[in-house]
C-alpha cells in the first residue's frame, strides 16, 4: 500500500486538507494507494512558493542545471523497478512494458540534460557600432498535468525539458497513478534545489485549480475535453498552453502488402498496453483485395495474446485502467454491433474482479460509426474495408483529431502521398511504432498544439528576448 505525500515549497507532507483518494488495482480491485487531495488554497500557496524560487533557478548556469538533471536521472534509475511496479499496480500495464516506460523516461531526462547547455540564441547583423542578439530565457512557473497511461515516460519528458531550461515546475500527476508520480517526484527532488519542483495531488478539481492560477505555462497530456478546458483557462490568465490530447489514429493497409504481416502490425498498434497509448491504432482502413486474409490473421493474433494481471510474467494484455473506462470501451463496441458491425472475437465483459477486457476485432464497420470516429482507448480493432488507397487516405484524414497515422504500403509514391496528405503530427510508414530519437511533432485539431518532445520541446518552455547594444554617443566600443 502506497501512502502518497505532497511536496509544496520544498516541504514534503504539506497540504492535503481536501480529503483523501484511494486508488485500486485494476487487476483485482484491491486498494493500492492513498493520496491527499489539495485544496484550491493549497494550490495557490504552491504557485506562490514556486514563484519565489523561480528567479534563482532561472539564474543558475545552464551547465549546473544540466548536471542536476543528470543526478536526477541517476536517482530515478536507482528506483526504476519500484516505479515500474507502482505503475503496474495502479493502472495495470504489464510489468515489462512498465519497465520500458521508466527506461524511456530516464533516457529522456539524460537527453535534455545534454541538450540544455548547448542551446543558444542568435547573433544578428546590425549596425557596425552595435551588438544585436536574441537570447532564450526561462518562462518562469510551469504547471505540468500528466496522464496515467505512461506516467513516467511522459512526466520525465515535460519535467525534464521545463527544468533544464530554467523553469520551476508544479507537477500534478493523474489521480489514477499518484504513487507513480510521488515516487518520481521523490527521486527528482533529491537531486534538485528545494522549491524547484512541487507535487500536487488529487482529482480533476486540483488540475483545474492549477490551470486557473497565474502560472506562465500549462503543459497537459490527456483527454481532448480536459485540454480544451485548460486552454480556456489559460486564455483568461495569459499562460501559454502546451497540449497533447486525444486521438483516433488510423491505419491504412494498401492492396500490395502481405496481409499476415499487416495484421501483426495492426495487432501491435491496437492491443499494446490494452490500447491505452496516445498513438494507438484506433481505426483500420484495409483494401478490399487483402481484407479477408487480413481480418482472419488479425483475429488469430488477438486470440493468441496472453491476458492476465500486469504483474504476472508473460502477460501481454493487462486490464484497462478501471471499470468505468471498461464500460466506455464496451459501450462503443456494443453500439457498433447494434449498427451492423460484425464481432469477430472478443467484445464481451469477462466475469470476475478487475477491469479486464479482451482483445477485440470488429469487422464490417462503417466510417461514420462512433467506434471509428471517436477515441476508444482500449484493445479494439475496428476494420473498415475500402476500395482504393485513395479512399483509405480520405477516410483516414476525415477526423476531428490529428495526432498520428500509419500507412502500410509497398508503393513509394503512396508513401509520399500519405505523409503529404494526412493532416496529423506524425506519419509512420510500414511500422506502427518506432522512429529516430529526438523526433518532435505538433499535434493538430482536437489532438492538441505545440511540440511534444524532441529538442523543440525546450523551445516551448523558453521565451526569447531580443537585445540591441550600442556604444554611448553613437561611437565605438
Amino acid at each position: 500500500m502506497y501512502t502518497v505525500a505532497q511536496l509544496i515549497g520544498g516541504v514534503w507532507g504539506a497540504g492535503g486538507a481536501g480529503g483523501e483518494l484511494v486508488v485500486h488495482d485494476p487487476a483485482d480491485g484491491s486498494p493500492v494507494t492513498t493520496v491527499p487531495v489539495a485544496t484550491a488554497d493549497e494550490v495557490a500557496k504552491a504557485v506562490e512558493a514556486a514563484r519565489g524560487a523561480a528567479a534563482e533557478w532561472a539564474a543558475t548556469a545552464p551547465a549546473e542545471r544540466a548536471a542536476a538533471l543528470h543526478r536526477a536521472a541517476d536517482a530515478v534509475e536507482a528506483v526504476a523497478d519500484e516505479l515500474a511496479q507502482a505503475t503496474t499496480a495502479e493502472m495495470g500495464k504489464p510489468l515489462d512494458d512498465a519497465r520500458g516506460g521508466v527506461a524511456a523516461g530516464i533516457g529522456t531526462l539524460r537527453q535534455y540534460a545534454e541538450l540544455g547547455p548547448v542551446r543558444g540564441g542568435r547573433t544578428l547583423h546590425g549596425a557596425p557600432s552595435g551588438l544585436d542578439f536574441m537570447a532564450p530565457e526561462a518562462r518562469g512557473v510551469v504547471a505540468a498535468i500528466t496522464p496515467w497511461n505512461d506516467p513516467v515516460a511522459v512526466s520525465c519528458g515535460l519535467l525534464g525539458a521545463a527544468l533544464v531550461t530554467g523553469n520551476v515546475v508544479l507537477h500534478k500527476p493523474s489521480e489514477r497513478t499518484p504513487a507513480t508520480g510521488w515516487l518520481l517526484a521523490r527521486a527528482l527532488d533529491s537531486a534538485l534545489p528545494a522549491g524547484v519542483l512541487s507535487l500536487l495531488t488529487g482529482g480533476p478539481e486540483v488540475g483545474a485549480a492549477l490551470a486557473g492560477q497565474e502560472v506562465d505555462v500549462v503543459a497537459h497530456v490527456g483527454s481532448t475535453a480536459t485540454g480544451r478546458a485548460i486552454a480556456a483557462a489559460c486564455a483568461r490568465t495569459g499562460a501559454k498552453v502546451l497540449l497533447e490530447n486525444g486521438g483516433s489514429d488510423p491505419l491504412v493497409v494498401d492492396a500490395d502488402v502481405d496481409p499476415v504481416w499487416a495484421a501483426e502490425q495492426a495487432a501491435l498498434g491496437c492491443f499494446a498496453n490494452a490500447g491505452q497509448i496516445c498513438v494507438a491504432v484506433e481505426r483500420i482502413y484495409v483494401h478490399r483485395d487483402v481484407a479477408e486474409d487480413f481480418v482472419d490473421a488479425l483475429v488469430e493474433r488477438a486470440e493468441a495474446l496472453v491476458a492476465g494481471p500486469g504483474r504476472d510474467p508473460g502477460t501481454q494484455l493487462g486490464p484497462l485502467v478501471d471499470r468505468r473506462h471498461r464500460d466506455h470501451v464496451h459501450g462503443q463496441v456494443t453500439a457498433a454491433v447494434a449498427e451492423g458491425a460484425r464481432l469477430r472475437t472478443g467484445g464481451s465483459m469477462p466475469d470476475g474482479p478487475g477491469a479486464f477486457y479482451p482483445a477485440t476485432v470488429v469487422s464490417d464497420c462503417r466510417h461514420e460509426m462512433a467506434l471509428v470516429r471517436e477515441e476508444t482507448f482500449g484493445p479494439v480493432a475496428p476494420v473498415v474495408v475500402v476500395d482504393s488507397f485513395s479512399e483509405g487516405l480520405r477516410c483516414a484524414a476525415d477526423s476531428p483529431y490529428g495526432l498520428a497515422a500509419t500507412v502500410l504500403t509497398g508503393s513509394m509514391s503512396h508513401a509520399h502521398r500519405a505523409w503529404r496528405e494526412l493532416p496529423v503530427g506524425t506519419v509512420k510508414v510500414n511500422a506502427v511504432f518506432g522512429g529516430a530519437p529526438g523526433g518532435a511533432a505538433q499535434p493538430r485539431r482536437g489532438s492538441g498544439q505545440g511540440f511534444g518532445y524532441g529538442p523543440e520541446l525546450l523551445d516551448e518552455f523558453s521565451t526569447v528576448k531580443a537585445v540591441h547594444i550600442e556604444a554611448p554617443g553613437g561611437g565605438h566600443w
